[in-house]
């Protein structure tokens, strides 16, 4: 039996959730809606606040979806609960970052501005020139929108300059030691 997926899913004061047919799932809560088609197979009960999920057999893909399952409806109901947000640092000499409305403008050591626009689900704050705050309801957004900040200059290893995680430890290599003449 999956470990992860028997684990009940307690559902905090102020969420519902709704489970249709063809297992669409609706979760509302304080801070917005998200809605999520689960595999058909999968069996989900809503009982008073908590919910369970189950499978039908012990077949290979039942068995993998299992946890799966309960793992995303639960980062579901978190999400529109508390939310979730990545912070960046931004390191460099010259490099700064900063927002212009909709925009999140970086300036990155290239011959021109890199400008990616704020997509729809979530919210990029800069409370100083070097660091990015991501948030948003839905944990796969927040995370697609933050690697992809992150891939236009990542960290390298020599001076470590570039867009890290804030928690991220960039594995630092000794540079050139001059040698013999």
């Amino acid at each position: 039996m999956s470990r992860i997926g028997k684990k009940p899913v307690e559902i905090p004061a102020g969420v519902t959730v709704n489970v249709a047919e063809g297992n669409i799932i609706t979760v509302t809560g304080p801070m917005g809606t998200l809605t999520k088609t689960m595999h058909p197979d999968m069996l989900i009960n809503v009982e008073g606040n908590v919910l369970t999920v189950g499978r039908p057999d012990e077949e290979h893909l039942h068995k993998s979806l299992h946890g799966l399952t309960r793992t995303l409806i639960a980062n579901m109901i978190e999400g529109v609960s508390k939310g979730y947000s990545k912070e960046l640092d931004v390191n460099g000499v010259g490099f700064r970052v900063e927002m212009k409305g909709k925009q999140l403008v970086m300036r990155l050591g290239f011959s021109h501005e890199v400008i990616m626009d704020e997509i729809e689900g979530i919210k990029v704050e800069c409370p100083t020139p070097n660091k990015i705050i991501v948030k948003g309801i839905d944990k796969q957004v927040v995370g697609q929108f933050a690697a992809e900040v992150r891939a236009k200059r990542p960290p390298e290893p020599y001076k470590g300059k570039g867009i890290k995680y804030t928690t991220e430890v960039i594995r630092r290599k000794v540079g050139k030691t001059g040698g013999k003449k």
